[in-house]
């Protein structure tokens, strides 16, 4: 009889993802409101954490093509089906194209990226263009905040799924509790 959990390897992917996303969150928010020595500091940490995400989730998506993963609950309705399908799909689009954007934005403004001081990402082979690669940042940003009202979407569908359906659907991302049984979608 299949699991209705994912692995361990796709849990641990998935909260690291999660927590690098609301830190990286956290630190191009705080990098508008420092003056402009910690700016690029914070910025430098914010780009690093990207690459990570970026890292992170090309490991997840290897995972996900060679683990069997849990099918969706029978019990869900059509629409919840095409949203958790959609937005998880937007998801890993978002989570492999904002650090790719910004990659190539940077890398028209000739600033290659450090990854925590351990080795640098190289400027990519771009024209030299710093403003075309300014605009590709500022897309970068719309992005990203299309990426986090995503993330309150899934939040509040699995908080819809805990406290509302009771389904369990919550613990089939957690190595605790008791996800609901059957299902094949």
């Amino acid at each position: 009889m299949p699991t209705n959990r994912y692995s361990l390897g796709a849990m641990i992917l998935h909260w690291a993802i999660a927590i690098a996303v609301i830190v990286n969150w956290q630190l191009a928010g705080a990098a508008e409101h420092v003056p402009p020595s910690q700016h690029l500091t914070l910025m430098g940490l914010h780009m690093a954490t990207g690459m990570l995400i970026l890292l992170l989730t090309l490991v997840r998506l290897i995972w996900r093509w060679t683990h069997k993963h849990p099918p969706l609950g029978s019990h869900l309705a059509r629409w919840e089906v095409i949203l958790a399908r959609t937005v998880h799909y937007i998801f890993y689009t978002l989570l492999v194209g904002l650090p790719l954007l910004a990659w190539v934005g940077v890398s028209m403004q000739r600033h290659a990226v450090d990854f925590y001081g351990l080795f640098n990402f190289p400027i990519l082979p771009t024209p030299d263009a710093p403003h075309q690669g300014h605009f590709l940042t500022d897309i970068h940003g719309t992005l990203a905040n299309i990426m986090l009202w995503l993330v309150v979407l899934h939040v509040l569908g699995a908080l819809k799924h805990q406290f509302w359906d009771k389904d369990g659907d919550l613990y089939r991302m957690l190595p605790f509790g008791t996800p609901r049984s059957g299902g094949t979608r």
